[in-house]
């Protein structure tokens, strides 16, 4: 299967694009289910134990441990009942020393309609992807998953359409326990209640590369430089501009890492037009010019 290499600033960065395997998956459908192993991949050509992007959503939920995973320049420590969550975009990397067992959900974007993705949180990208449940929850995750898996299995008994049918709101009552799961934290309920900041959040995720002011995000949302600062604040103890500043560094390091793109092009795919500028901004944040942060990793 062609890998998928988007256009663009945010997609075109050279980082590989898998999409979802659909011609592995039982009777074509858009979710797999099944067992985590070393003979076991979602995609023939996905280089596991380098870094990539896929264009689905992953739910591991492990079986043993520990197993350090790399998401987004993060290392997570999982162990026996933990999950790790990954979402589309979200760049990341198997470790070569861990091996992966427990049960892995793979799930296609579009397989469930808009409001079950609202509702069970599917782009929350400010949550964290390691969940941890208690004794109950995942007595009761692990339940639900078997299930899904169960009905994943039985392509004979139903037509494709009930077959599909019934998937999804097998998927969707997995993915709801997920969604209380990932916001029981009080950061995670905190940051869900708070409106002004959840729209902050989507906004600069929209906008980041182009945009980096914070009086442009406060009229653009019908809010106060004050109303904002204190909403951001209150979420993530941090302020808009740093927020913002955050998640600029984050691609630029993405883009740095991840491919070959001259520090000039790399710049300007963020928002940098002029390379000095750019330069300056990173070596602020993180202490390194662009050139020296990418020579460290190769």
């Amino acid at each position: 299967m062609a890998d998928r290499t988007p256009e663009g600033a945010g997609d075109g960065d050279g980082i590989r694009t898998f999409p979802f395997p659909v011609d592995l998956s039982v009777g074509g459908v858009g979710i797999q289910v099944g067992q985590m192993g070393t003979e076991r991949v979602w995609h023939a050509d996905a280089p596991l134990e380098r870094v990539h992007r896929i264009d689905f959503h992953v739910v591991m939920l492990f079986t043993e441990g520990p197993v350090r995973h790399m998401i987004d320049f993060a290392e997570y420590e999982a162990h026996a009942g933990d999950l790790l969550w990954i979402r589309p975009g979200q760049v990341h990397r198997f470790s070569r020393t861990c091996e992966y067992r427990g049960t892995v959900l793979t799930m296609q974007p579009g397989f469930l309609p808009r409001a079950i993705v609202e509702a069970t949180g599917l782009y929350r990208y400010d949550l964290p992807p390691l969940l941890r449940p208690d004794a109950p929850q995942l007595t009761a995750l692990r339940a639900s998953l078997a299930n899904l898996r169960r009905e994943y299995e039985d392509d004979a008994t139903l037509p494709l359409s009930l077959h599909t049918s019934v998937l999804r709101h097998s998927l969707t009552a997995l993915l709801l326990r997920l969604a209380h799961l990932a916001a029981s934290s009080a950061e995670a309920a905190r940051r869900q209640a708070d409106t002004t900041f959840t729209l902050f959040r989507d906004a600069v995720e929209k906008d980041f590369a182009a945009n980096h002011s914070v009086s442009a995000y406060a009229d653009a949302l019908g809010y106060s430089r004050r109303t904002l600062v204190r909403a951001v604040r209150a979420a993530t103890g941090e302020t808009p501009k740093g927020f913002i500043d955050k998640r600029v560094v984050l691609e630029a390091k993405r883009l740095l890492a991840h491919t070959d793109l001259p520090i000039g092009r790399v710049g300007a795919a963020i928002g940098f037009p002029d390379a000095a500028n750019f330069s300056k901004f990173f070596h602020l944040h993180t202490g390194q010019t662009p050139v020296a942060f990418r020579a460290e990793l190769r």
